[in-house]
């Protein structure tokens, strides 16, 4: 099961790239065989269930709420009720992490996933913390640090690799 954490669907910032990067991911989770595992709402998480839909994947989405805003391309909605909290039900559910754009809930994915030891990966170029996080110059500060990959297939493949030891 691969999560993938990012950009909500009110991020002012999200672009029409990011949006087909996000979807690329689900797409090329699906076409390994993995499981899509997100929030389950809009913006990166709903086009990363769109393009693991497209490829016949599943998708489950881990919801913050009671499950009302379980965006359509979802096929199992766990509502928890615990807002942000939810986090981290996601994030150790999962196989591995890949994040894409995101603010400051993404980035509390992202250390959750380093600090329980889950391979985790950015896209560079996607945007937001996913951008900030594949500096080199800013890793060189941190012990624990995520990869960073350059293309939606690649931040898979990574993921897949890690997952399996590579």
């Amino acid at each position: 099961m691969v999560a993938l954490s990012g950009s909500d669907g009110n991020d002012k910032n999200l672009t029409v790239s990011t949006l087909k990067m996000a979807e690329d991911v689900g797409y090329y989770i699906a076409k390994k065989g993995g499981v899509l595992i997100c929030g389950g709402r809009g913006g990166v998480m709903r086009t990363a269930a769109r393009g693991a839909k497209r490829a016949k994947g599943l998708t489950i989405g881990i919801l913050p709420d009671s499950g009302e805003t379980a965006n359509e391309f979802i096929d199992i909605v766990i509502p928890t009720n615990l807002g942000v909290f939810r986090n981290y039900i996601l994030i150790n559910s999962a196989d591995a992490v890949i994040a894409v754009a995101g603010r400051w809930g993404t980035l509390n994915e992202i250390s959750l996933a380093l600090n329980i030891g889950k391979p985790t990966v950015v896209l560079k170029g996607s945007g937001g913390w996913s951008d900030i996080l594949s500096k080199r110059e800013l890793l060189g500060y941190f012990e624990n640090k995520p990869y960073v990959a350059e293309s939606p297939e690649e931040a898979v493949e990574l993921a897949f690799n890690l997952i399996q030891g590579k």
